[in-house]
């Protein structure tokens, strides 16, 4: 049995795309998930299971469009890339010092070779976005709220779906998924 963390892309934003976490967690036991934890309302699940994460993001993904008619894009990582993940964080001073401005853009697939150069051709006000491996990391000094990288350019710009993560929930989550 393998420990997992799934994020779900753009669930319970601005009263929009609701997914209870309760009717969640109760999705992921239909799903035949154990020990199921859910973080805050934006669709963070740590769950343990057998199979791969892309069977695991399919199965999810037909249950969400099935019991909330909703289509759901899902990232789910294993704990050790998770725990790489937040290792290789390339942004660490800018994270420690400012947790919520720091975020981990996790892509459905790996990210265009370019990528992060061409969204810092479109950055302003000390953006800054950097790849590691293949995820991208974004310090956004003014706010998330404030930048002109919406979701739709970056899911172009990238090639694939991106749902992101501040710093404190990346620690969060690599706890739980410990635990």
């Amino acid at each position: 049995m393998t420990r997992f963390i799934a994020l779900l892309r753009g669930i319970n934003v601005g009263g929009t795309r609701k997914v209870p976490m309760a009717d969640l967690r109760a999705l992921c036991g239909e799903l035949g998930l154990t020990a199921v934890q859910t973080y805050i309302q934006s669709g963070n699940v740590v769950f343990t299971a057998n199979g791969s994460t892309a069977e695991h993001e399919a199965a999810l993904e037909q249950g969400l469009t099935r019991v909330f008619g909703l289509q759901i894009d899902v990232m789910v990582r294993t704990a050790d890339q998770w725990e790489q993940l937040a290792a290789g964080n390339p942004l660490r001073a800018a994270a420690e010092a400012e947790a919520n401005l720091v975020l981990l853009g996790v892509p459905k697939r790996p990210p265009r070779p370019d990528a992060a150069a061409e969204l810092l051709e479109r950055a302003t006000a000390g953006e800054r976005v950097v790849a590691a491996g293949d995820v991208l990391w974004f310090h956004y000094p003014q706010g998330a709220g404030r930048t002109k990288l919406s979701p739709a350019v970056i899911d172009r710009l990238v090639g694939s779906p991106v749902t992101a993560r501040n710093w404190r929930t990346v620690l969060q989550l690599a706890a739980m998924v410990k635990g």
